[in-house]
């Protein structure tokens, strides 16, 4: 439409400018009046020499009619108004429509007279010019005749009408030659172009297959073949882009350590599912009122605990490793800056549960002073003992015998320490012996029963029972190996019991895990474990306080952990409910069938 609007405007204006040319530049009117006199004076000059030459003045009207011209003579006295003068058309034109009488006396007076008239009936017509020119006889004073010497404009007009309708004809065709051209244009070019801006909005879109078919070998069409080109090597950056994208978020999110990305004001910008579920551990922690109130302004934001160390990565843009305890927890933090153009643009964190690992390194840590501990007291007595018989301190037979009596009960009591370490080891590695077989539970805990009726008559303890498992019987289980998980828990209960207590046995029918199991219960009155004792109860060398136990000598602190290793190799669970001051009880749970 531009290129429409355009040309139209500039042949509006050529054709203004030319048509103003034609009409001053062309013969018009008063050129020709001017010619007709002319040529109506050269006439008149040779007429005195061609007195009535009639074929002089015949040759001289053909001629003029070759011009679209004529001729008429006048002669004085034979004259009428009705005389006809020449044909316009198929109209007769007579000598009054041209001259009127007062003009024809005029001219015969001797006057010239020049005028213009119009044929009415056409009138596109452009008229006549005349000329009423008197002539003269040589050596006369009067005129003998008046000569009238018209020419037609109509060839005048016919030029100035054809140039113009050619004009008009051409700008015509140009003008639709340029419109045809312009909707050319939108097919060869406009069209192509506005697919190539489809195919970019596409793009902006994220739509990177689209293409655009070129249609010319012109510049268009190697633009458009460059912008597939771009495309394709676009979209395959994108793909790959999608691809690395995609690995690095498979590997967040398998990572079991959290992964949480800060800008710099602190606010979160990326997480991985480990992360958000610290968050939510985190934020569902019971802090103290202080704690609280810090961390109020941080919600959505770094929280509290890890605010001082992005606070000094982002002060000295350099990486920070740390442990943080949270609560009950331990954290390893691994904190790093994001650069931008040799700018911090943010911190990202790693984050990894290390409390398990603390916890194994703190019972590592404490089963070496432990066992040093507990190998330490027995050495030392034999150490000292065996030097009392060497240097034969004792003055009698009855001494050396009490000497060497407490020398074995240590022996024997390191014996049981080192046999309950290797059994332990054993059963920790997965290389306990089982002896499978079916066990009837009521007849196993009738026989601990009857086991330990003396010893706890004896320190004035009430053993009872109340079974409620009749005919329960475990498929697959290993006879010898509950008898010493029994064994050893009634031990510690006779031992944390005081006299007059009551110690029941109990088991009855259970569900475990969807199947059925037998659920067996040691029940004491005993002085009762701490709660913040009772979660370390069944982990190795954890033992109660003696101020609490009955008797001189204590266990070896391996017994429960020994019972936990039995059961969970039995597929069943172990749990301890205990009150200060009231006793403990033992539940194990053990399925019936294996």
């Amino acid at each position: 439409m531009t290129i429409i609007g355009l040309v139209a405007v500039v042949l509006l204006i050529l054709g203004f400018f030319l048509f103003r040319y034609i009409d001053t530049s062309f013969p018009n009117v008063s050129n020709q009046e001017e010619n007709l006199l002319r040529l109506a004076n050269k006439i008149a000059s040779e007429a005195s020499a061609h007195h009535n030459d009639n074929p002089y003045f015949e040759a001289l009207s053909e001629l003029l009619e070759t011009q679209d011209s004529g001729m008429k003579l006048l002669e004085r006295g034979a004259i009428s108004m009705d005389e006809p003068l020449f044909m316009a058309g198929d109209k007769m034109i007579k000598l009054k429509e041209v001259l009127k009488p007062e003009e024809l006396e005029a001219a015969f007076a001797g006057e010239t007279i020049r005028k213009r008239f119009s044929v009415s009936m056409n009138p596109w017509h452009g008229g006549y010019v005349y000329v009423a020119m008197p002539l003269y006889i040589e050596g006369q004073a009067e005129p003998y005749s008046v000569m009238i010497v018209y020419q037609s404009m109509q060839s005048v007009e016919d030029t100035q009408v054809y140039v113009k309708r050619l004009f008009a004809l051409v700008s015509l065709m140009g003008f639709l030659l340029t419109t045809f051209f312009a909707f050319f244009l939108i097919t060869r070019i406009t069209k192509p172009l506005t697919e190539l801006k489809k195919a970019a909005d596409s793009i902006i879109y994220g739509q990177y297959d689209k293409r655009v078919p070129p249609v010319s070998n012109d510049e268009i069409g190697e633009l458009t073949q460059t912008f597939n080109l771009m495309a394709d090597r676009l979209q395959g950056t994108i793909k790959d882009l999608n691809h690395e994208k995609q690995n690095l978020a498979s590997v967040l999110h398998s990572m079991e350590d959290a992964v949480i990305s800060f800008d710099p004001e602190g606010n979160i910008i990326f997480i991985n599912p480990h992360g958000e579920m610290m968050m939510e551990d985190w934020n569902g922690l019971d802090w103290d009122e202080q704690e609280e109130d810090a961390m109020a302004p941080y919600k959505g934001h770094i929280p509290d605990p890890l605010r001082q160390l992005f606070n000094e990565v982002v002060k000295e843009t350099k990486g920070i490793s740390s442990r943080l305890h949270v609560k009950n927890g331990v954290w390893s933090v691994v904190m790093a800056p994001l650069y931008s153009e040799e700018q911090v643009r943010g911190v990202v964190a790693v984050i990894r549960d290390v409390t398990e690992e603390t916890r194994l390194e703190k019972l590592r840590t404490d089963f070496v002073a432990n066992v040093s501990h507990e190998l330490r007291t027995p050495l030392s007595m034999l150490q000292g003992y065996s030097e009392a018989l060497v240097d034969d301190i004792a003055a009698s037979p009855e001494e050396r015998k009490e000497l060497a009596q407490v020398i074995h009960d240590e022996s024997l009591r390191m014996g049981r320490l080192v046999k309950d370490l290797l059994d332990l080891a054993r059963m920790e590695n997965g290389h306990m012996e089982m002896n499978l077989r079916e066990v009837n539970i009521m007849e196993l805990i009738q026989r601990v029963q009857r086991k330990f009726l003396v010893l706890s008559k004896d320190q004035g303890i009430r053993l009872e029972t109340d079974l409620r498992c009749h005919d329960l019987v475990l498929r697959s289980a290993d006879e010898d190996r509950l008898e010493q998980v029994l064994t050893n828990l009634l031990d510690n209960a006779i031992r944390h019991s005081s006299e007059g207590s009551t110690i029941t046995l109990r088991c009855d029918k259970a569900e475990y895990m969807k199947a059925s199991a037998v659920r067996i219960q040691i029940e004491d009155e005993g002085e009762g474990i701490p709660p913040d004792a009772l979660p370390y109860i069944f982990e190795r060398f954890y033992k109660a306080d003696k101020a609490r136990t009955r008797g001189a000598a204590g266990g070896t602190g391996l017994g429960l952990a020994i019972v936990k290793n039995i059961v969970d190799a039995h597929r069943g669970t172990i749990s301890a409910t205990s009150t200060v001051g009231q006793g403990t009880t033992f539940s194990i749970l053990l399925p019936t069938e294996s």
